[in-house]
């Protein structure tokens, strides 16, 4: 008989109280999600009510000073209780006013994705039901670009298809909108944009398909010499190759362009630079008066009662967590501009190495938090919009002790690349040389890092003839 035998361990465990893990969630959370996490919240809990396009104060003729009073709130405040309450108990809906709702619902438009289209495309065609059957299983194995995931043949070995029903509907796919759709890779798909142009004999299809790697590397002279031609005529035919896209799903990937909409603006008000959120996407929330008030009438239905109770502490919670959220966002963004007035007033190359740990000491924060307030959101600045992580960065110090953030030196870089002889570019050892001169000592590797940040390519890639 096995021996059997009892341990006691002892560990140490940390915990989040659902509130507090509410509460970081929401401060993390980027305006996109933001929104979607209110939406739930208002269509889930049913104590909470949107104030956000109630009529304004100054609608009714009022005074703006008496408006902003304490007193009037608190008067208008029980007027639209009782208002609601009454709307509630007398509103009903015709079958028109459903009818209308469902219509407005169901006319919402999503973006097409490339799978809809080409789907579309392939409804109208007339084919043969084995081509229509094959044609159906490739656009089911192409990627978001348009490119098939493996060779066309293997596909239909792999799903017991017909060679001639691949090719055919392989064929009928490659002559679909956009140009460049399935192909197997770059090359391919480039090819086929210049044959749907007409071009299947010129001197870009020739470039593409026996030359891609050398006018990859830009050695024009090598190719001109191979096709008989002019160095300018390869130049001229490698801006027309440029001109196609490596991507023709692209355009229909509904990630590709998300929006992106500032939290604050740093704005110049009369010398002074001041911060201020933008609301723009958050509701204005609050606890519903009626179901307070029936809270307190409903005394025997102990499920009624504890259903009250745990929404009303989870919408006064989500309230607690927004107002934090926006207090601590804001109060990062006017340290920003205490760190950052040089920025401001001149630009991204005079932002200053700045960390995460200096804020969070001088708002009496933890580093993670900081890190959470700032993630995913964006300033609106005078020089554009920025992430807020871009202005934490470490740094150089000049030779005459002043310092210079990464970004900086990555503009100094941008700003020598940009006025460089087009014949012959600047090596990276030319630029740190170049850095040197201004009084920022920076290695090659490290401008050759900088370089690959800011997507620029190698001095003999930049080369032009």
């Amino acid at each position: 008989m096995a021996e059997s035998s009892l341990q006691q361990s002892l560990s140490q465990q940390q915990s989040l109280a659902p509130q507090m893990r509410r509460s970081l969630e929401i401060l993390q959370a980027n305006s996109m999600e933001l929104t979607q996490m209110v939406r739930q919240a208002l269509e889930t809990n049913p104590v909470l009510e949107d104030i956000t396009e109630m009529a304004s104060l100054d609608d009714d003729g009022l005074d703006p000073e008496d408006a902003d009073s304490l007193d009037h709130l608190n008067e208008t405040d029980d007027d639209l209780r009782d208002l609601m309450i009454m709307e509630r108990r007398n509103q009903t809906y015709s079958q028109d006013d459903e009818e209308r709702r469902d219509h407005l619902y169901n006319s919402i438009v999503a973006p097409e994705t490339l799978q809809q289209h080409l789907a579309a495309q392939l409804q109208v065609a007339l084919l043969e039901p084995g081509v229509r059957v094959a044609a159906e299983v490739l656009l089911g194995n192409m990627d978001p670009r348009g490119f098939f995931d493996l060779p066309p043949s293997e596909i239909g070995i792999r799903m017991g298809i017909s060679a001639d029903d691949i090719e055919s509907a392989t064929a009928v796919i490659r002559g679909f909108d956009p140009p460049g759709i399935g192909a197997v890779d770059l090359k391919d798909s480039l090819l086929l944009q210049l044959e749907r142009r007409g071009e299947g004999s010129s001197i870009e299809h020739k470039i593409v398909s026996d030359h891609l790697e050398d006018l990859a590397r830009k050695r024009y002279p090598q190719i001109a010499r191979a096709l008989g031609t002019s160095v300018d005529r390869i130049s001229e035919a490698a801006e027309a190759i440029g001109r196609l896209t490596p991507n023709p799903g692209g355009e229909y990937d509904p990630t590709g362009n998300p929006m992106i909409r500032a939290d604050v603006i740093i704005e110049n008000e009369d010398g002074e630079w001041i911060a201020r959120l933008t609301h723009e996407y958050l509701p204005r929330l609050r606890i519903s008066d009626f179901y307070k008030d029936l809270l307190g009438k409903t005394t025997n239905d102990t499920k009624s009662r504890q259903f009250l109770r745990d929404n009303l502490r989870e919408g006064r919670t989500l309230i607690r967590s927004l107002s934090l959220r926006q207090e601590t966002i804001l109060s990062i963004a006017e340290k920003l501009i205490q760190h950052q007035p040089d920025f401001l007033a001149r630009g991204p190359r005079h932002l200053r190495p700045l960390t995460m740990n200096q804020i969070a000491d001088e708002l009496g924060l933890h580093a993670t938090t900081v890190s959470r307030a700032v993630a995913g959101k964006y300033v609106l600045t005078p020089h554009g919009l920025m992430d807020m992580r871009s202005f934490f960065a470490a740094g150089y110090q000049t030779e005459d002790g002043k310092e210079v953030s990464n970004a900086g030196v990555r503009e100094a870089i941008q700003a020598l690349i940009s006025k460089e002889p087009p014949a012959k570019p600047l090596s990276d050892e030319a630029i740190a040389k170049a850095l040197k001169t201004q009084g920022i000592p920076v290695a090659r590797r490290t401008v050759a890092k900088y370089r690959d940040q800011l997507g620029i390519l190698p001095s003999h890639l930049r080369r032009t003839f």
